[in-house]
């Protein structure tokens, strides 16, 4: 097994819990009465999602091509049921979630890995290289789950499945002007997208200048500047945040990047990426070595993921690209993301044990 992915990793998710107690600290004292709710619970979900880590690492990477349709079915489901009123929660005018009282997950989280693993499993399955018709069922594939994903909506979740999804045709060799023509298509649909629901417009217009309204759509985008701004080279101090103080809205989740970098500075920012890139690197060495083509595209697609993910949700903080709404993964609050990353990094580290190295 990868001992250097599995030590970074675990650092990534320990590092993520201490931000969490630092960022939430305010906001989980006015709500709940104790400074640590959050922190807490993050904790719980680390343990749980770093033995289901470890359990995944001692299986056979080949039960889930094997069970892939079963895994991509339920997550469909489960994405269905999410949209039916009574049964789906909504959060932040997102309904993503399904549970009852504290307990909740985000079905979403799940059809990533669905869509990874039916993506590498059809791929894997044709022994030369891909038709057109294979070709157009793979992206029928990574469309279902991505238009479902829309309806909640949530752009950014969709974003990093469909982006990794259609990553593994690329890997596969379909031709470029395919991914020519896919993303012209792509661009007239996002521009449908945001012409059906008028909040997106608002959002690239708050991107654009977010000083147009202060107080509305540019709110989330100024106080996240505001919090990297002043944190200049080494930050403000762990625990030191002004931003955290009812400023940022609900700073442990999206935007807890903003946090770190105003507490730790630009050296501990530089610290939080290069830990991505590390576990990024180890990801794509093992994706490079991997015995055969389902476990290369798996792979692949688990790196890829991870890595398409921290890039949105870091630029988004920075301001480089729209609000989206979407989780650092190991660092944001949120126990269905911890714990979806954690078993895909259990499947890496499994393909690592098969590697040669």
């Amino acid at each position: 097994m990868d001992r250097l992915l599995f030590t970074l990793v675990l650092c990534c998710s320990v590092f993520g819990v201490l931000l969490i107690d630092s960022a939430s600290s305010v906001w989980a004292f006015d709500r709940f009465g104790d400074a640590h709710f959050f922190s807490f619970r993050q904790a719980l979900y680390l343990v749980a999602g770093a033995i289901a880590m470890v359990i995944i690492s001692k299986i056979h990477y080949h039960i889930w091509r094997k069970h892939a349709s079963v895994i991509y079915l339920i997550s469909i489901i489960l994405l269905v049921l999410v949209l039916i009123p009574g049964i789906g929660l909504e959060r932040n005018g997102s309904q993503s979630w399904i549970g009852a009282g504290p307990i909740s997950i985000q079905p979403a989280e799940l059809a990533k890995a669905g869509v990874l693993m039916m993506t590498a499993a059809l791929i894997s399955s044709s022994r030369k290289k891909l038709t057109l018709k294979q070709t157009a069922f793979l992206i029928l594939i990574i469309l279902l789950p991505f238009g479902i994903v829309m309806l909640q909506p949530d752009l950014g979740t969709g974003t990093v499945l469909a982006g990794s999804g259609m990553s593994l045709l690329f890997l596969a060799g379909v031709s470029i002007r395919f991914f020519v023509f896919l993303f012209g298509t792509g661009v007239a649909g996002f521009a449908g997208l945001v012409i059906a629901a008028p909040y997106r417009m608002q959002r690239i217009n708050s991107f654009i200048d977010p000083w147009q309204d202060p107080l509305g759509a540019g709110f989330q985008m100024i106080q996240s500047l505001y919090a990297v701004g002043p944190g200049g080279l080494f930050g403000t101090g762990f625990s030191d945040s002004r931003q955290k103080h009812f400023y940022l809205p609900e700073p442990q989740n999206d935007f807890i990047f903003a946090i770190a970098a105003e507490e730790l500075g630009l050296a501990g920012s530089i610290m939080i990426i290069l830990l991505f890139a590390a576990v990024i690197w180890r990801g794509i060495l093992i994706a490079v070595a991997a015995p055969d083509t389902f476990s290369k595209m798996l792979a692949g697609g688990i790196v890829i993921s991870l890595g398409l993910q921290s890039a949105i949700n870091i630029s988004v903080v920075i301001g480089l690209i729209p609000v989206t709404g979407i989780t650092l993964p190991f660092f944001s609050y949120g126990g269905s993301s911890l714990m979806v990353v954690l078993c895909m990094i259990g499947i890496l580290l499994n393909i690592s044990r098969y590697t040669g190295k």
